[in-house]
């Protein structure tokens, strides 16, 4: 298998993304995937790479990436040594990495040699979810996209609500990371970049034009996002296609560090449900 991991591209907002991509050398051109992941997460988290792999080795190009404004940086891209461009993240930031992302993988010469560019798929997890439904309506590249664990409204989410009045005055508000035990920083830009492109950011109006193939993966114990927010984009879809996976959490049975060889057999399910709707 072929790796290139950890390549910088530029980002539009003064901060690099790295990219990761996963494939094996074959004549053919490969579908390609690209992978987001969600909030107060990263490319490495976890079991993606393993994700990654298996995605790899079923005949597609796989490609994972760091928003930029994630919190990791181009030295440690893994966790969250910097909180003030964590700070400074939104959702258009995302999708505008998410384009980068895109551009790059039409353009990188390795990529083009083994990544088949009209068969372009999203992916994303969590927040991540939400960033490709929006993406995936409006750019014609994007032929199918999966929403794991996605989110359905961005508007009802924690990092865009609160005592708004009290968040406008300090400038920002912070959010405990359970795992690394940082206090995470919101800055109140996040929430007026949110209300200036309230329109764009609506997921409802993203699903309800969508008109590609969309399929929702979702565990039935996730209590960071509700299945109910998948059963919510059925039913603004119901052409789409929802998997449920019986008794997963919101990451499927793995965490951070995830040291096993194996995926954990509930992201198993979910991987191998992905790849059948892919191909």
């Amino acid at each position: 298998m072929n790796a290139l991991i950890n390549i910088v591209i530029e980002g539009k907002h003064n901060k690099p993304i790295l990219v990761d991509a996963f494939f094996n050398e074959t004549p053919s051109l490969k579908p390609m995937v690209i992978f987001c992941h969600g909030y107060k997460g990263f490319k490495d988290w976890g079991a993606w790479t393993l994700m990654a792999k298996a995605f790899a080795e079923a005949g597609f190009c796989f490609i994972k990436f760091n928003f930029s404004h994630n919190g990791g940086t181009v030295e440690q891209p893994l966790d969250f040594p910097d909180l003030e461009a964590f700070g400074n993240n939104n959702y258009t930031k995302e999708l505008d990495d998410l384009e980068t992302v895109m551009d790059w993988a039409c353009t990188n010469e390795t990529i083009q040699n083994t990544g088949d560019v009209e068969r372009m798929y999203l992916m994303g997890h969590s927040r991540g979810g939400g960033i490709v439904l929006i993406k995936a309506e409006k750019d014609p590249r994007v032929k199918k996209v999966v929403s794991l664990s996605g989110v359905s409204d961005f508007g009802k989410r924690s990092a865009t609500t609160g005592d708004l009045e009290q968040w406008q005055k300090d400038g920002v508000k912070y959010v405990l990371n359970g795992r690394t035990k940082q206090l995470m920083p919101h800055y109140y830009q996040f929430y007026e970049d949110f209300i200036a492109n309230q329109e764009r950011l609506n997921i409802k109006r993203a699903v309800l034009q969508l008109k590609k193939p969309l399929l929702m993966v979702h565990g039935n114990a996730d209590t960071s996002v509700s299945i109910d927010e998948a059963y919510q984009l059925r039913e603004w879809s119901p052409s789409s296609e929802l998997f449920v996976v019986n008794d997963a959490n919101h990451v499927f049975g793995a965490h951070h560090p995830w040291l096993e060889q194996n995926l954990p057999d509930q992201l198993l399910q979910a991987t191998n449900y992905i790849i059948k709707f892919l191909r």
